[in-house]
């Protein structure tokens, strides 16, 4: 048996080029599923769209940790169902078992016309499995960072990947999550609950060493203050782009819901998050006036999400 999918990051809404990579394969996910009415939505609902972490040396991976196995209820928040395998260290005993499962996954969610989304594909980044053929025991995948095919293709360079290298490449951890229907829930509770996991991730109730959730922004503002260090340039800009283009998300679904007073506020953070992107991006930020422009930003912002957690607080 083989299937392919035609599969590309059009139409995903990415303002930076940075969108945390999980986000954007769900994103793409839904949209290529029965439900590309939640396209939009799922960053929000699944509370992607409010999560911050921000490591004492900007080490961009910090982006990337997070419970795993939290990814199925977080998703399924929304609205969705979804099946879920993960294989993490210390976990070599079962490493066969969840790969041949998580195959399974694979094959049913893509025979259903919906790509997987998975750990590693690529780059240690999360991306997207959109075919498979048992003759050859290969994936087709889409990795975060394809290119076009060429200029003038709508198409995207996709590469094949061994059924049996699945959550062994180079940080070699399995998750696989696929999206396997959608619930009755109410858009009601779909946004009671949303705001519930918001808070959550803004008060930073997760396991982390690192500045989360609201601190996050103390966290990072400082290194455009107190200890810029410019071999940290590009780090600035992955943590900027990364954030900045999920505030694009929790503006737009609150704006959906009707919640206008959440939905101006987010707008004004993702406008201070995005101009503060491009003001590194497009000039020299060695330059301390530049440097205190995106201060000056990020403070803002700052400011206006505390103040949208308490606006959600009392809707609680």
């Amino acid at each position: 048996m083989k299937k392919q999918l035609n599969i590309s990051w059009d139409g995903i809404h990415d303002s930076t080029g940075y969108i945390f990579s999980f986000a954007k394969a769900l994103s793409a996910a839904v949209k290529n599923s029965p439900y590309s009415e939640l396209t939009e939505d799922i960053i929000a609902t699944s509370g992607f769209s409010f999560r911050m972490w921000v490591d004492a040396h900007l080490c961009p991976s910090a982006t990337s940790i997070w419970s795993f196995d939290d990814q199925k209820k977080w998703v399924e928040n929304g609205g969705l169902t979804c099946d879920y395998v993960g294989r993490y260290w210390g976990q070599d005993n079962i490493e066969e078992q969840k790969r041949l499962e998580a195959i399974e996954n694979i094959k049913k969610s893509i025979d259903n016309g919906i790509p997987a989304i998975s750990w590693d594909i690529g780059v240690p980044e999360w991306g997207l499995i959109i075919g498979y053929n048992d003759d050859t025991q290969m994936f087709s995948t889409l990795a975060i960072n394809a290119d076009h095919a060429d200029p003038t293709s709508p198409s995207y360079n996709g590469a094949l990947m061994p059924y049996n290298v699945l959550g062994k490449r180079e940080l070699p951890l399995l998750s696989v999550l696929t999206i396997t229907g959608k619930t009755e829930k109410t858009q009601e509770d779909i946004l009671k609950d949303t705001l519930k996991l918001a808070v959550s991730h803004l008060k930073g109730d997760e396991w982390c060493e690192n500045a989360k959730g609201i601190e996050a922004y103390p966290a990072l503002i400082k290194h455009f203050t107190e200890t810029f260090n410019p071999d940290a340039s590009w780090n600035m800009e992955y943590y900027l782009g990364t954030y900045g283009a999920l505030k694009y998300y929790s503006y737009r679904y609150f704006e959906k819901v009707g919640k206008t007073e959440l939905a101006t506020i987010y707008k004004d953070v993702y406008s201070c998050w995005q101009e503060a992107f491009t003001i590194k991006t497009t000039h020299d930020i060695s330059d301390i006036n530049n440097r205190n422009r995106v201060a000056d930003l990020l403070k803002e912002a700052y400011a206006n999400e505390k103040k949208a957690m308490e606006i959600m607080m009392r809707y609680l």
